[in-house]
């Protein structure tokens, strides 16, 4: 099974990393966020990525055509290329990674039709390359398996980004401090049989989680799988910082491997 991975945005809102290199580059721990993701997937035997690039993707591209060194202390005889000594071995010795251009501009839904060859027929996982969670991928994939529609969307209760106050009779009760909401929303963490790209075609000006999705909705063949666990999307500088505070505390939930 190959995952899929959303990794062409601008990431305006985090100006301050993205204004250099695409955001799933941007790193928690010296190592890209897309890393920690991919890892992610490994631990559950899922090494076959595609990445979608778009907005700075030769960085991407760079990164994993020279990954190894990247990763690696080596010994280099300068003057001759062939003369390359790695030292040691990395641990994802085994990843297969497709790189794929799909447009500077293009929107999530354009983003995945446009690797339709890379995925071969199968069905297949996509989901955004800046979000990390500790989801259990193999009970995702069995929930899909088992209900049997076209998509699987997952979805989680995120934390409230502002503390609460609750008042009665015009007076302060008690504060709440970024209580976990009781509505749903996406994880962007999706599963797709390859009939989903009926529903993406000509899709370079949709996004993914519109007009696609909700039609499959409508059809009813979007199930979602609820996530009850750690999920965070790193969409401003102030969650990359955070990610980074909890990797170096030692208390990374997303460090499944």
């Amino acid at each position: 099974m190959k995952a899929v991975l959303l990794a062409g945005g601008l990431g305006t809102r985090m100006r301050e990393e993205t204004e250099f290199r695409p955001k799933p580059m941007v790193e928690v721990g010296g190592k890209p966020v897309l890393w920690h993701l991919m890892k992610s997937f490994s631990a559950y035997s899922i090494t076959d990525f595609v990445i979608c690039v778009g907005y700075k993707g030769e960085q991407i591209k760079e990164y994993f055509l020279n990954y190894a060194a990247h990763n690696n202390d080596f010994t280099i005889t300068l003057g001759k290329s062939s003369d390359l000594v790695f030292h040691d071995d990395h641990l994802e010795s085994d990843w297969h990674v497709t790189v794929a251009d799909t447009g500077s501009t293009t929107l999530t839904a354009g983003r995945v039709e446009r690797i339709e060859r890379f995925v071969e027929g199968e069905r297949f996982i996509v989901t955004y390359g800046d979000g990390l969670a500790d989801l259990d991928v193999s009970k995702l994939l069995a929930f899909h398996a088992e209900h049997g529609r076209k998509a699987t969307i997952t979805t989680v209760r995120p934390l409230s980004r502002f503390g609460l106050v609750d008042v009665e009779d015009s007076l302060v009760k008690r504060f709440r401090e970024k209580p976990q909401m009781d509505d749903w929303v996406s994880a962007g963490f999706f599963v797709f049989e390859p009939s989903v790209f009926d529903y993406l075609r000509n899709g370079d000006d949709m996004m993914l989680e519109q007009e696609p999705l909700e039609r499959l909705a409508a059809e009813r063949e979007l199930a979602a799988y609820r996530h009850d666990g750690f999920w965070q999307p790193m969409d401003t500088y102030r969650e990359s910082v955070l990610l980074n505070e909890m990797w170096d505390r030692g208390t990374a939930p997303w460090k499944v491997w």
